[in-house]
């Protein structure tokens, strides 16, 4: 194995979710990636914690397909990057219902305000952190605009909730639930 384990793991990620030989900064999402995937998914909700570990548990994932012998300490790094977290998240979504992983994923990152920084629009880091800070540290409204799940007529204060419960909210408000 000559490439880092780190760059395999992104790769491997990032194939979840976009097609990775397309070359058209029109279609390519690298500098997006490369922030979601730096940032540290902070859970500060009780039950935010199992988004987290469904992130890590990518990781075993990812070493048992490649074939790769356990990197204990690799496997074990503290924290959960949001790129982790979405992708594990948008498999659940993808179990609980009929839209694929990959359209869970961008629908969180079109409610997020995310979709729109391809390569081809050279997005600013800061950008990205800015909207990244205010999901993690929940300064959206009350509504949930700002967040993954964004409501007209939420039942409580979405800040309030965890982010399994902010989903089916969001599911309920749209008549998505199966």
């Amino acid at each position: 194995m000559g490439e880092p384990l780190e760059n395999l793991y992104f790769n491997w990620l990032c194939a979840k979710v976009i097609d990775t030989s397309k070359t058209d900064p029109n279609q390519t999402y690298w500098e997006l990636f490369k922030v979601l995937h730096t940032t540290e998914f902070v859970w500060v909700k009780e039950g935010d914690d199992n988004r987290c570990a469904d992130g890590k548990e990518l990781r075993v994932e990812f070493l048992l397909q490649a074939d790769i012998p356990d990197d204990i300490e690799w496997r074990t790094l503290p924290g959960c990057s949001i790129l982790e977290m979405t992708i594990a998240f948008a498999r659940r979504a993808e179990f609980s219902t009929e839209q694929s992983l990959e359209d869970w994923f961008w629908e969180f990152m079109y409610n997020l305000g995310l979709h729109d920084f391809c390569d081809k629009k050279n997005p600013e880091k800061q950008d990205i952190v800015d909207i990244l800070d205010k999901f993690i540290w929940r300064d959206y409204d009350e509504f949930g605009h700002g967040s993954m799940f964004p409501t007209d007529n939420p039942i409580a204060d979405l800040r309030t909730l965890d982010i399994w419960y902010q989903f089916n909210v969001y599911l309920t408000s749209q008549d998505r639930l199966v």
